[in-house]
C-alpha cells in the first residue's frame, strides 16, 4: 500500500470537505426546536384555517396541514385541542416538546402564543377594535363591493384561450400543486374568476410571503410623505440594546433600500437549511418577538453587496415603519386606514405577534378578490378613484432589480419578484408577489392585467407564476392590449 507523505496527509486533513466532515457531524442539534416549531406551524395554520378562513377541520387537515410532514393527529382527533368558544387551538401533549397554542383575535387573525402561555393568557393578546368599513359589499359593484357585472369579454380576448389558461392553472400534473382560486383582471374588470370545490370569493387563506409586497406598499407610503428615507440609514433606534455606541456600530450604514432589497448584509438566520429551526421561525411559530429577532443579528457582509432572502430584512423595514409612525395605536390602525379600507379589502387580516408587531413578512390572511384589488393599485400606477395612494417613483423602485441580484438574473426588486433575464416568453415589465404554497399577484402593465393565483401546494411545490402568465397572455391580442 502506497504511503502518503506528510504533505499529502496535511492536504487531506485540511481540505474543506474534511474539515466540514469533522465539524459538521450527522447529529441534528436543532431537532427539538424543529419539533416545537412544527407544532407552532400547525397551531397557527389550524387556528387560522378554522377561525379566520372558516374552513372545516377536514379541509384544514386535508390541505392546510398537508404542508407538514407529520401533523399531530387527524381530522378525527389526536393530541390536540380545539376550543371553539375561545377560538383557540393547542397542539401536542405535555412532555419534552412544549404544547403550542394559537388564538384568534378580532381584526388580526390567529396569534401564536409562547410555550409558557396557556388559554388563560388569551385576553392579553393584541386585538384590532376598529369598526368594519361602512357599507354592505353585497349590494355594491366591484371593486368597492362584490357585485361583478357580466359584461362579456372585450375585443381582442380569446375566451377559448382564457379558459385553457384557467384549466392549465387548475389541472396540474403534480398533485402537490393545489390551486384554490384564479382571477384575471383587465382595466379593473374581472374577466375570469374560478374557485376549487369548497372555496369561494370569501375564503381567506394565508398569503405567506406575498405579505412582503403589502409591507413594501405601506412603507412606500411613508417614504412618499418624507417620513422615511429610502437611502438614509435606518433609524438608530433599530439597533439592539447591546449594540453599544450607534455611532461606531457598522450596522448603522444599513439603509431601508438595503433591507427591502434583501441585501442588508446581516447574518442569515432563515437560509442554508435553518428555516423552521432558528430565526424568524421563533416569531412566526413560537411566540418570540418579531422585532427583537430582526434586530439581533450581526453584520456579515457589506450592505448592498449580497442578496439573501431573509424574512427579518422585511421585518426591519416594518420596524422602521413603526418607528416613523411613532404612536403604537396609530401603527396598528395605519394599514387599514391608508390601504385596506381605501381599496375595499374588507376580508384582509394583517396579523401581529403577541407583542402587537405586524408580521408583514408572511402572516396575512385574505381572499383572492382582495389581492386582485391590491394588484389593481399597482396596475393603475398607484391611483385609486382619482386619489394617489402610492407614488410612481415608489412603484419604479419595487420594479427595479436589487443591485445584488445582477448575477441571479435580476429577478428581485423591492419586495416584489421580477421577470428573470432569461425569460423571453413574458413581457419584461411584469412583476409579481410570491408566497409559499403558490400565492401570486402578477401585474403586467403592458397589458393592463392583474392575475391572482392562490394555492395550498405542498412539497414538492414548483408552480411557476411566469409560466401561468405566459398561458394567460395567449388569450390576449398583443395589438389590442399592449398600450
Amino acid at each position: 500500500m502506497k504511503r502518503l507523505t506528510f504533505a499529502a496527509v496535511a492536504l487531506v486533513l485540511l481540505s474543506p470537505a474534511a474539515v466540514h466532515g469533522q465539524r459538521g457531524g450527522s447529529y441534528d442539534y436543532f431537532a427539538p426546536q424543529r419539533e416545537m416549531l412544527q407544532r407552532g406551524v400547525q397551531a397557527i395554520l389550524q387556528c387560522n384555517g378554522l377561525f379566520t378562513g372558516d374552513r372545516t377541520l377536514e379541509q384544514v387537515f386535508d390541505q392546510e396541514l398537508a404542508y407538514l410532514r407529520d401533523p399531530v393527529g387527524t381530522a378525527e382527533g389526536g393530541d390536540y385541542v380545539v376550543d371553539r368558544e375561545r377560538k383557540a387551538v393547542a397542539i401536542g401533549a405535555p412532555g419534552a416538546i412544549p404544547v403550542m397554542r394559537a388564538a384568534f383575535r378580532d381584526g388580526i387573525g390567529c396569534v401564536i402564543m409562547s410555550p409558557d402561555q396557556t388559554f388563560d393568557d388569551i385576553d392579553e393578546l393584541p386585538i384590532q377594535t376598529a369598526p368594519p368599513l361602512a357599507g354592505d359589499p353585497s349590494g355594491m359593484a366591484w371593486p368597492d363591493g362584490d357585485i361583478v357585472a357580466d359584461v362579456g369579454l372585450p375585443a381582442g380576448v380569446d375566451p377559448v384561450a382564457l379558459r385553457a389558461a384557467s384549466d392549465w392553472t387548475f389541472e396540474r400534473e403534480s398533485e402537490a400543486q393545489v390551486t384554490l382560486s384564479f382571477i384575471v383582471v383587465q382595466d379593473g374588470q374581472i374577466l375570469h374568476e374560478r374557485y376549487a370545490p369548497g372555496v369561494n370569493a370569501f375564503t381567506k387563506t394565508r398569503t405567506w410571503s406575498t405579505a412582503k409586497s403589502i409591507a413594501s406598499t405601506l412603507i412606500g407610503m411613508l417614504v412618499d410623505e418624507g417620513r422615511l428615507d429610502l437611502d438614509a440609514p435606518l433609524p438608530f433606534d433599530w439597533l439592539p440594546e447591546n449594540a453599544g455606541s450607534p455611532e461606531t456600530d457598522p450596522r448603522r450604514h444599513i439603509t431601508l433600500r438595503h433591507a427591502l432589497n434583501m441585501s442588508s448584509g446581516l447574518y442569515p438566520v432563515d437560509s442554508w437549511g435553518m428555516e423552521y429551526a432558528t430565526g424568524s421561525g421563533f416569531s412566526y411559530w413560537a411566540g418570540a418577538s418579531s422585532v427583537e429577532g430582526a434586530r439581533n443579528r450581526s453584520l456579515m457582509r457589506e450592505p448592498g453587496t449580497f442578496w439573501d432572502y431573509e424574512n427579518y430584512d422585511t421585518l426591519l423595514g416594518v420596524y422602521a415603519m413603526k418607528l416613523a409612525i411613532g404612536d403604537p395605536q396609530a401603527y396598528l390602525e395605519f394599514p387599514r386606514e391608508r390601504l385596506l379600507d381605501k381599496l375595499g379589502m374588507r376580508n384582509t387580516f394583517l396579523s401581529t405577534d403577541r407583542f402587537g408587531d405586524f408580521i408583514l413578512s408572511s402572516q396575512v390572511y385574505t381572499t383572492a378578490r382582495d389581492l386582485a384589488r391590491f394588484g389593481m393599485l399597482y396596475a393603475q400606477n398607484g391611483m385609486w378613484k382619482d386619489e394617489r395612494l402610492l407614488s410612481e417613483e415608489w412603484i419604479e423602485f419595487v420594479r427595479t432589480p436589487a443591485p445584488a441580484t445582477s448575477e441571479r438574473g435580476n429577478a428581485y426588486g423591492g419586495q416584489w419578484w421580477l421577470v428573470p433575464d432569461d425569460r423571453t416568453d413574458v413581457p419584461s415589465d411584469a412583476y409579481s408577489t410570491a408566497g409559499n404554497r403558490g400565492q401570486y399577484v402578477v401585474v403586467v402593465p403592458s397589458h393592463d392585467l392583474v392575475i391572482v393565483r392562490r394555492g395550498l401546494d405542498f412539497p414538492p411545490q414548483g408552480f411557476n407564476q411566469w409560466d401561468m402568465t405566459r398561458e394567460v397572455l395567449k388569450a390576449f391580442d398583443p395589438v389590442a392590449t399592449n398600450r
